[in-house]
């Protein structure tokens, strides 16, 4: 998604030693600006990092930060998804809205940093359906296009998630330069 910037890209794969980092935040953008912010202070770059998931509004926005550990600290995507559904069990079609959001930051190592917001709307669906994609993407039904996300092709979904929303905010910034003038 980040290819056609012109900027060098690097993965924590280059650096040694990169501490781990306790997702303990009550946001995604508070995971997200930590995670950032530790990496930036750790390798002294200027540092993009993200945190995301799902918030079902039924739920009163669960898992969210949760999402990965939704059902428990060896949660897999099956597990999560049947304590999904569980949870909404007799919950009906128009009462399971729900949306994926990914907060992107940028961090600066004189700790200047911005933020980049991208959400897809959609329904939970009352069983998994697809095969494409991961985590909860089986059962996040997109009522305009009549499928769930594990049914969109990997480049179509690339286009529309969630992150591709941010991720695309983030790009337009970087037209602009706002980030690498000091």
């Amino acid at each position: 998604m980040l290819e056609d910037l012109s900027i060098e890209i690097r993965s924590l794969n280059d650096y040694k030693d990169i501490p781990d980092i306790n997702e303990d935040g009550k946001s995604f953008f508070e995971n997200a600006l930590k995670k950032a912010q530790i990496i930036s202070e750790h390798t002294g770059e200027i540092v993009l990092a993200d945190d995301s998931g799902l918030e079902v509004d039924y739920l009163g926005g669960e898992p969210g930060v949760y999402s990965s550990r939704y059902s428990g600290n060896d949660a897999t995507d099956s597990s999560n998804i049947r304590k999904l559904l569980k949870s909404l069990e007799g919950v009906s079609i128009e009462k399971r809205s729900a949306s994926f959001r990914c907060v992107l930051v940028l961090y600066r190592p004189d700790g200047r940093y911005w933020s980049f917001e991208g959400r897809l709307q959609g329904i939970i669906n009352d069983k998994p359906v697809g095969s494409l994609g991961f985590g909860y993407d089986p059962v996040f039904f997109l009522p305009e296009m009549e499928m769930t996300v594990a049914q969109i092709p990997p480049e179509l979904k690339n286009r529309i998630s969630h992150r591709a929303k941010s991720v695309n905010k983030f790009k337009e910034a970087c037209q602009r330069k706002v980030f690498f003038n000091t």
